[in-house]
């Protein structure tokens, strides 16, 4: 019988917000505003608020990144009480994935092509080929976990409620590649947990896949913090702002000796609050814009 999983909100804990960049690259606007929002959530409650590098994929990291993202965050008037290098991290990705149920899998994503299935649009599900007795050991293998028989119900604050049975819409999906990278939604879990988030803003392109990291965080024994999916920034085109797009950085905008304080206030504008002028986060705290709930079901035609 398959059990049911919602999430809930955080009572009476101190609020820990955090923003979870990849060293891929220079920082561009929609990282930013992605940022400034996570950090006016958590100082108007006067909470914490973590830095963590997310580098684990390290074919894609750039060592210049680190430091360039820490300028920027800095030019822009962003602090941060603690930061996090996921790659010095494993230890404890070792520890949680021990606890897992999982397998070994040396399905190939052509493999998958071939043998699943899902409606035109959708995610496919993995078929379970190598838990069935399809595994071959004469190939390079990740890991799988195989996910309970759990129905996730996730209240997000912006995105409102997304319903997922885990075996029949997500299958059990990897939680190691083949190359002993562990993924993403093992080391966000972990790491949220340890680091005591409260609450998770950021962009709404992750949003389909928070429930299994709920599923997760419930396996393990974790709370689950509260979520806010934000939309992400678009182009005059209409094309998600992205580094491969390329979307103005915030380091050419820097080095061009560019006013932050205007760069804020053109992000607030985005988002349907018309700043006075320029800006810095800290006059924003005390804003309307800081309280996300709120703001964003009143301005939702605004933002971009």
């Amino acid at each position: 019988m398959a059990e049911s999983v919602e999430t809930h909100s955080r009572t009476n804990n101190p609020v820990v917000g955090r923003y979870a960049p990849s060293p891929t690259g220079h920082m561009h606007l929609g990282n930013a505003r992605t940022a400034l929002l996570a950090w006016l959530h958590a100082r108007s409650q006067n909470g914490r608020f973590i830095l963590r590098f997310e580098d684990l994929d390290h074919t894609r990291v750039r060592p210049y990144a680190y430091d360039s993202i820490r300028s920027d965050l800095e030019w822009l008037g962003l602090d941060w009480d603690e930061e996090f290098i996921q790659s010095e991290r494993i230890e404890l990705y070792d520890q949680a994935f021990k606890k897992l149920d999982t397998y070994p899998c040396s399905c190939s994503r052509k493999d998958i092509l071939e043998s699943a299935s899902a409606p035109h649009g959708a995610e496919l599900v993995y078929p379970s080929t190598c838990l069935k007795g399809g595994f071959r050991s004469d190939r390079p293998f990740s890991w799988r976990w195989k996910v309970p028989d759990v129905t996730v119900t996730l209240q997000d604050h912006l995105a409102g409620t997304l319903t997922q049975h885990l075996p029949s819409e997500v299958g059990d999906f990897v939680l190691r590649r083949n190359d002993g990278v562990y993924a993403y939604h093992l080391a966000v879990v972990v790491d949220d947990a340890r680091m005591g988030v409260t609450e998770v803003v950021r962009g709404f392109d992750l949003f389909a896949a928070t429930p299994r990291q709920v599923a997760l965080q419930q396996t393990l024994g974790y709370s689950v913090p509260e979520y806010w999916h934000v939309p992400l920034m678009k182009d005059f085109q209409g094309v998600r702002l992205a580094k491969r797009n390329g979307a103005p950085s915030l380091h050419d905008l820097r080095n061009n000796n560019i006013n932050p304080s205007a760069i804020v206030a053109e992000l607030t504008k985005s988002l349907g609050y018309d700043a006075p002028g320029p800006i810095s986060p800290m006059d924003l705290v005390s804003s309307p814009l800081a309280k996300l709930d709120n703001w964003y079901k009143k301005s939702v035609d605004n933002w971009l």
